[in-house]
């Protein structure tokens, strides 16, 4: 279905963004890897996939970095058809407290850097008639939690560029969206689910059911899996009027 569509997923070493990465490649996608994860790893979760690979190490907090994983992309696999913009980073804080240069980086990674590489791929999209851009949020970006106002600030800002870009884009081929995924079991989160096993003294299980007690009524995690096929779903002619939206996928969490 894919096949010979060139998907750009930014921070794709592992979690969400290596979940997405291997869905679209098992579809057909050729794809270039973005992260600091082990890479080598990585690169394994794609072997019995008849797919071409490639890796740029850019920092999507440094404009010129960005700037310099599109061009390689194009250079190795051709124009970016499908981009994923999956790059995040969190910091937990009251705002009095809130350190600036923890704002400041959470926003130029989790919401601007959406900017650079939209701006860099849309109009080669437009102009050959087809493309996907597809903005990894957050259920934060549809509702709030205290104490992580950063967070919430970009993933909103992210679900309002969505729109946006959206908007500019509706009479062309290509489409614009995103994906709101409450809890998800990345490695990220199991370190949390560890320290609250230590914290309560409590099971892994029981630390990951009082987790998703506070936030998912579903007490399921999603998994990566099934936000990797939502993003195959979104590149499908069945998505082709789709345009704007926010999917939450989180057990029921902004629905409370």
């Amino acid at each position: 279905m894919l096949t010979g569509k060139t998907a750009l997923v930014t921070g794709s070493t592992s979690g969400i963004g290596l979940g997405i990465a291997r869905a679209l490649a098992t579809h057909g996608a050729n794809i270039i890897l973005n992260g600091f994860g082990d890479v080598e790893a990585a690169k394994r979760e794609f072997v019995d996939l008849d797919c071409e690979l490639g890796y740029h190490p850019a920092d999507m907090g440094a404009p010129s970095q960005i700037a310099d994983m599109i061009a390689y992309a194009e250079s190795t696999l051709g124009p970016v058809d499908i981009l994923v913009n999956n790059a995040g980073i969190q910091h937990v804080s009251p705002v009095e407290d809130f350190p600036v240069e923890k704002w400041d980086a959470i926003l130029a990674i989790n919401l601007t850097s959406a900017f650079h590489t939209t701006r860099l791929t849309l109009a080669g999209m437009k102009s050959r008639g087809w493309g996907r851009i597809i903005n990894v949020a957050s259920t934060h970006g549809l509702v709030a939690s205290a104490n992580k106002s950063a967070y919430v600030a970009s993933k909103h800002g992210l679900v309002g560029f969505t729109k946006s870009v959206a908007l500019e884009a509706a009479t062309t081929g290509v489409t614009v969206n995103a994906i709101c995924p409450g809890w998800v079991l990345t490695p990220l989160v199991q370190k949390q689910v560890d320290a609250r096993a230590a914290a309560d003294g409590v099971s892994d299980a029981e630390a990951k059911r009082r987790l998703l007690a506070e936030k998912q009524p579903s007490l399921q995690f999603t998994t990566t899996a099934q936000l990797g096929e939502l993003a195959v779903f979104l590149c499908t002619p069945a998505a082709d009027n789709i345009r704007g939206a926010a999917f939450n996928v989180d057990g029921g969490w902004a629905a409370q």
